[in-house]
């Protein structure tokens, strides 16, 4: 097991971590929760040996195998599959050994005989298989690591963490760089390690579906959590609910949140979506009082005179140079419009943005703004765009130049920029600090239409806690790429799938589209086997072969075909309840028993459908592999 008894880890005068404690048992999983700068990579670095302890002890178990995700990828010449491969160290020692092994046949058929204990022969394979799961395309094994740019080499580092056998795997922030679909698949490969795993992460919905544990860094301690992260957050508002200070802060953002419910239900117009949408809304109401201490407070202004359309694209062709990526897209942005954007990873989401934008030219058809649009637009490369040597402040007054100085004071210390942090040079500030920055400048100009491409990457959990409430109470439209799916739920009304070229309504929620994923990815696989060319046999050894198979499968197909009748029952009662609770009289004094019935019953029946989708998932991959 980890273990840390009265540890202290001092950088300058801050206090990292004062006399701190922490049992981890073996197989456990761990979210490290803490603001930026808390100490969260620090203490990955200590587990690592790469730091010393002021004082205290601590202990890993020295066979424990410890592989961790690094977060820089040097400018490398080779393959991208080599480089995941050497992720495996043990591998790479005894194809080293039986280089130099030369003729000594008693020494080869020992190293052969390992080889085969470790799966070697299969490593190319699995190693294809991370490279797929999270996103690269075929034949990208083959590319040289230089070819990638810095997100995909990020990705390469993750895929080269997963390849090596270990007992204790450190992530750090491992879905920074993945879109919703390679994120959806990185969750169920950890969902199925065997070890001990701790990861360093703000996708709230990630931190539910993989850990079982959450380790808070708090005022330089290590708060230990059973359960997920919004366990955590029940635990923590409970806590915090008890103390008069935090309790009138509470109170005005459930109230808040009231609010908002009674608004949404007066205009929600989707019954799958709104149902969807009611159930986001009433954990937002549960978890507000776990972040009453919020450093972030901010709001966009009133929106003023709008255009209707703001933005409308008709008959468009989206693409780059000669290469087409969309076709014949037309899609108008009212001021009512809150899409978030759905689709594989190269489909076209981030262009139809850009094209949105004005940044990127179209190829054919039209693109109209109206006469009051006013444009909010949020992309990785604009942190690049920073001015390092500029202060927020000035970043700020450069837009403004007769704002007053205790103006701007005021509204950066909304983004966490207080005091003389506010005016000093961006050129050291962190990742997150900068994602702040750029934030704050967007609503500043006070927007009527927001793109947001990957909002929330290095944003910790409690400003996207922030960015969240923002965007609830923002007046104009809303087009979100991310794959953070709490943001999702919270903030967007309809999904738009982008895929084939094409872009479409999408009927469904973020569920559904897990489903459709799942399914599209059976489907390109038996495409590619229906592809590939039939092995030569006699008729009669391939009807010997297909009744083998047909035999060994059967009880797997009748396991699948009994959880999907399971998931339909479940799928059934679900929307029972939903419906119940769409209703606003349930809501009434007079129904609070009938509301608890139902709301216990929602978690119970969700938690079981749940349970069975996870069956279903093992079983479709399980036959998958003997397809």
């Amino acid at each position: 097991m980890i273990q840390l008894q009265q540890v202290s880890l001092q950088r300058g005068r801050q206090f990292l971590l004062d006399h701190a404690d922490l049992t981890l048992f073996p197989g456990q999983k761990a979210g490290l929760i803490g603001p930026n700068g808390s100490g969260k990579s620090s203490f990955f670095q200590l587990l690592l040996g790469g730091l010393q302890t002021d004082s205290g002890q601590w202990d890993i178990p020295r066979q424990w195998r410890v592989a961790h995700m690094a977060q820089e990828v040097e400018t490398l010449d080779r393959r991208a599959e080599d480089y995941v491969l050497d992720g495996d160290t043990e591998l790479r020692r005894l194809e080293s050994a039986i280089e130099s092994a030369h003729d000594d046949g008693e020494r080869l058929a020992r190293l052969y005989a390992e080889m085969e204990n470790i799966q070697a022969y299969s490593a190319p394979a699995r190693a294809q298989q991370l490279l797929s799961g999270l996103g690269f395309a075929p034949g990208d094994g083959d590319r040289p690591v230089s070819d990638f740019s810095g997100g995909w080499r990020i990705r390469l580092n993750l895929a080269q963490a997963l390849m090596c056998p270990s007992d204790l795997l450190l992530l750090d922030e491992p879905t920074n760089h993945l879109d919703l679909d390679a994120t959806l698949w990185l969750e169920q490969w950890l969902q199925r390690y065997p070890g001990t795993l701790i990861i360093i992460s703000h996708d709230r919905d990630f931190l539910d579906n993989v850990v079982d544990r959450i380790v808070a860094l708090e005022n330089a301690k290590l708060n230990l959590y059973v359960g997920n992260y919004s366990a955590y957050e029940h635990q923590r508002a409970e806590k915090l609910a008890q103390q008069d200070a935090a309790f009138k802060k509470q109170q005005e953002q459930i109230a808040h949140m009231e609010a908002y419910v009674r608004r949404f239900r007066a205009q929600a117009n989707k019954a799958r979506q709104a149902q969807s949408r009611l159930k986001a809304i009433e954990r937002m109401e549960k978890i507000a009082p776990a972040h009453v201490d919020s450093p972030f407070s901010f709001r966009f202004s009133p929106a003023g005179k709008m255009s209707s359309p703001l933005i409308n694209l008709s008959e468009a062709d989206i693409g780059y140079g000669d290469k087409r990526i969309l076709s014949q897209v037309n899609l108008g942005i009212l001021p009512e419009t809150r899409i978030g954007l759905l689709g594989p990873n190269g489909a076209g989401k981030s262009s139809l943005i850009k094209t949105l934008s004005g940044e990127l030219p179209l190829l054919s058809g039209e693109c109209h703004t109206g006469d009051n649009f006013q444009l909010g637009y949020f992309a990785q490369h604009q942190l690049d765009a920073l001015d390092l040597d500029a202060s927020a402040a000035q970043h700020i007054l450069r837009m403004t130049p007769t704002a007053r100085e205790q103006e701007v004071r005021d509204f950066l210390g909304g983004f966490d920029f207080h005091g003389d942090r506010a005016f000093e040079p961006i050129t050291h500030f962190s990742g997150g600090e900068k994602a702040r920055l750029a934030l704050a400048i967007i609503v500043w100009q006070k927007p009527n239409v927001l793109l947001l491409d990957e909002p929330t990457n290095h944003l910790d959990l409690e400003m996207r806690q922030a960015l969240t409430l923002a965007l609830q109470d923002f007046e104009g439209a809303v087009l979100v790429v991310s794959h953070d799916r709490h943001l999702l739920r919270s903030t967007v009304d309809e999904f738009l799938l982008v895929v084939d070229g094409q872009v479409a309504a999408f009927d469904g929620d973020l569920d559904d589209y897990y489903r459709w994923l799942l399914q599209r990815r059976q489907d390109d696989n038996a495409a590619d086997r229906a592809a590939a060319p039939p092995p030569q046999q006699d008729k009669k050894a391939q009807r010997q072969e297909a009744a083998a198979r047909r035999a060994q499968l059967k009880p797997l197909t009748d396991k699948l075909k009994k959880v999907e009748r399971q998931m339909d029952k479940l799928n059934q009662s679900l929307s029972g309840i939903e419906t119940e609770l769409a209703d606003p009289a349930i809501y009434d004094a007079e129904n609070k028993q009938r509301l608890q019935e139902l709301l216990k019953s929602q978690g119970e029946t969700q938690a079981q459908l749940d349970e069975c989708e996870e069956q279903w998932l093992a079983l479709s991959e399980e036959l998958e592999h003997y397809a």
